[in-house]
């Protein structure tokens, strides 16, 4: 009994002080990582890129940057994030973010053919690079550590399965991003999960008004479509306001989520979302590659490390609203 209870107590200890990560004693957050207060670790200052394909004032991306930042606060890192949605300007950020000598990179591979020579001569150069949110099939061949998302063909065909069993007939998938891997990808996971009867619709995520606009000319072009489902939430709520420019009685749905989102399926104007937990996706990348500069660990084992989906409706939004005010959800 003494030497089981000295086995635990020393697993005990040895979880304190991996849990502790070598802490400087509870120091506040000062990296705008919306109020988690960790502590900062102490070990070597570490710069990381963290290279997206977000559009400027997109609510979906301040989530993923905000946890991307409240990891780099706890690890002692030195967080450089820059963005571009245009495949060429992003690969022109992996490079310079070489040439600035970065100790890693995350980043996102929406469009993977025009990211690859840029990613794989930072593989090639011994620089760590994790993917995470778009290029779930490609991040591997690229040379990446890990990746960290969700598997949009697979999340795509639970919505879909999900719209059938609700008894959709005629459904319009809104891509505001066209080429954009990880959307189209969804898209055809609704097709494959309602087993036909869906439409895609492009739009400029980027010109709102010109979404509403897009969105509200098809559904009057096409009376009979009952439902639309949208890849990201500021292109749901316009979506309400498409349908009811229109007359229409579609019910809408979407992929991930934002402050704004929460009170909207509240009221009953969105149906669900499809979360992907982009706070996490942020936050993974970056507390990552300090494991991996600090010791060496890779996460995932070869294989992508999924955050989602998971189905966010009435039923569960409770649990999640105080999170999504904070800006963390």
């Amino acid at each position: 009994m003494r030497r089981v209870a000295a086995t635990v107590g020393a697993v005990l200890a040895t979880i304190t002080v991996l849990s502790a990560c070598s802490s400087t004693g509870g120091k506040p957050d000062s990296g705008g990582g919306g109020g988690m207060a960790a502590g900062q670790a102490d070990t070597p200052r570490f710069t990381v890129a963290m290279i997206t394909h977000g559009p400027p004032g997109d609510t979906f991306w301040d989530l993923i940057r905000k946890g991307a930042e409240t990891a780099a606060a706890k690890d002692n890192i030195e967080l450089k994030y820059s963005s571009e949605l245009e495949a060429p300007n992003q690969a022109n950020l992996v490079q310079n973010a070489m040439d600035s000598k970065v100790d890693a990179m995350a980043v996102t591979l929406a469009k993977p053919e025009a990211l690859a020579p840029a990613v794989e001569k930072a593989t090639a150069a011994k620089i760590p690079v994790v993917a995470f949110n778009a290029g779930i099939d490609q991040w591997k061949a690229m040379g990446a550590l890990s990746f960290f998302g969700q598997d949009e063909k697979v999340s795509g065909e639970a919505a879909g399965k999900r719209l059938k069993d609700e008894g959709a007939k005629k459904v319009v998938c809104v891509i505001q991003d066209q080429g954009n891997v990880a959307l189209e990808s969804r898209c055809a996971g609704v097709a494959a999960g309602m087993g036909g009867g869906v439409e895609n619709l492009n739009v400029n995520g980027t010109d709102m008004p010109s979404v509403q606009s897009t969105i509200s000319a098809k559904l009057q072009e096409d009376p009979s479509v009952d439902h639309i489902i949208t890849l990201g939430a500021p292109i749901a709520l316009t979506a309400v306001k498409s349908a009811d420019n229109a007359g229409s009685k579609a019910k809408i749905a979407t992929f991930d989520t934002n402050a704004a989102l929460v009170d909207a399926i509240k009221a009953g104007q969105i149906e669900w979302a499809v979360d992907q937990q982009p706070f996490l996706q942020g936050y993974l990348a970056v507390d990552s590659l300090w494991l991996y500069l600090n010791n060496r660990n890779v996460i995932g084992g070869g294989l992508p490390t999924l955050t989602g989906p998971a189905f966010i409706d009435k039923s569960n939004i409770d649990a999640i609203a105080d999170y999504a005010k904070k800006g963390t959800r």
